[in-house]
């Protein structure tokens, strides 16, 4: 779908889309089959889902999308604390851990971030695929997944781990944990209305170059390395 491609890709760094993807990098082999699955998608998404976004953003007032979307934020600390010790960074899993406790008591179970007030800022987040990457398991192809939209061979392999430790899995009765996701999705999607716009020519080469940088970024924390072999920092100061 257009709204979670975008989430995935370029959403939280928008920066990224102005760079050119290399090519020998990033392996789109299965591209017939996946643009054919990025139109299922962005269908799915034009009928169903962004009128649903829509429909939400008209009715909540913006303090109430801030807590609803808070609160997942929160939830996701989980996820990234687990990650976190994964890759032996324990300084992150540190200030992880302490959003997590203090926003889920003193922040009312996390609608409000008072722990970046305190200066225990909120991260880029940690997920399994970018563990398997630390560990050396490489990326392989890129495919569009029915639904999810952007992954990797990699990536979709790290879906299960990932979904264990999200704790909307363990609630019941099950109805209750489709309603809750299903909530997470709109307010995601809501929030990311105003971004369609960046979105320019080739559609499917555009979010997939976006998603593929994004994720390149996440797995190096930043260092991104140029065409001339050097690493830099761009985004440092921002994030």
């Amino acid at each position: 779908m257009l709204g979670l491609s975008l989430l995935a890709g370029c959403a939280s760094n928008p920066e990224t889309n102005d760079a050119e993807v290399d090519a020998q990098v990033f392996d789109d082999k299965f591209e017939k089959l996946n643009r054919g699955v990025f139109v299922f998608n962005d269908k799915l998404d034009s009928w169903f889902l962004k009128p649903v976004a829509k429909g939400y953003k008209a009715v909540a007032p913006e303090p109430v999308e801030l807590g609803v979307s808070n609160f997942f934020s929160n939830l996701g600390e989980i996820k990234n604390v687990v990650n976190d010790v994964f890759q032996w960074k324990w300084k992150q899993a540190g200030v992880d851990s302490g959003r997590f406790l203090l926003n889920s008591t003193v922040g009312l179970a996390g609608l409000i971030d008072v722990a970046a007030k305190t200066g225990l800022e909120k991260s880029d987040g940690e997920d399994f695929g970018q563990t398997l990457a630390v560990w050396g398991v490489p990326q392989g192809p890129y495919l569009v997944l029915p639904f999810l939209g952007p992954s990797s061979v990699r990536d979709t392999v790290a879906l299960p781990p990932d979904w264990y430790l999200n704790p909307v899995a363990y609630l019941n009765p099950e109805e209750d944990r489709y309603w809750v996701s299903a909530a997470n999705i709109v307010q995601v999607r809501a929030g990311l209305l105003d971004l369609e716009e960046m979105a320019s020519g080739d559609r499917y080469t555009f979010i997939r170059d976006a998603w593929l940088q994004r994720r390149e970024y996440l797995i190096n924390d930043g260092e991104v390395e140029d065409e001339f072999g050097g690493e830099y920092d761009e985004y440092s100061d921002d994030f």
